[in-house]
C-alpha cells in the first residue's frame, strides 16, 4: 500500500514531528525562561498545548505540569525528566473505542 507524495516538493526533507519533551525542550529554546522556574514562570512563558504523540493528541503544558506534582523545577532536565513520565503514560493511553477494543483483544 503507498501514500502519495505532498503536492508542493519544495524541500527534500521530511518535515519531523515534535511531540512530548522534545516538543517542550524546542520551545524553551525559543522562550526567556532562567532556572529554577516556578509552575507560573512556565505557564506563563510557555503556555500552550503541547502534543504527546504522532497523532497529533495534546495537552496543555500547565496541566502536564500539575500532573508531576512539582511547583518548581530547577533545571531544564529536570523539568524534561519530570514531564516525560506524564507524556509516556497519555501517549500509552487508549484515544477511542477502537483503541480501547485492541488493547482489550489479544491480537
Amino acid at each position: 500500500m503507498g501514500v502519495r507524495p505532498p503536492a508542493n516538493d519544495s524541500s527534500d526533507e521530511p518535515e519531523a514531528i515534535e511531540f512530548g519533551i522534545a516538543a517542550v525542550d524546542a520551545r524553551l529554546d525559543e522562550a526567556d525562561v532562567t532556572f529554577p522556574a516556578t509552575r507560573e514562570d512556565l505557564v506563563a512563558a510557555l503556555d500552550s498545548e503541547v502534543p504527546y504523540d504522532a497523532k497529533g493528541r495534546s495537552i496543555p503544558l500547565a496541566d502536564a505540569i500539575d500532573e508531576t506534582g512539582r511547583r518548581e523545577f530547577d533545571s531544564e532536565v529536570d523539568l524534561l525528566d519530570e514531564l516525560h513520565p506524564v507524556f509516556e503514560e497519555r501517549r500509552a493511553s487508549p484515544v477511542g473505542l477502537l483503541d480501547q477494543v485492541r488493547a482489550i483483544l489479544p491480537f
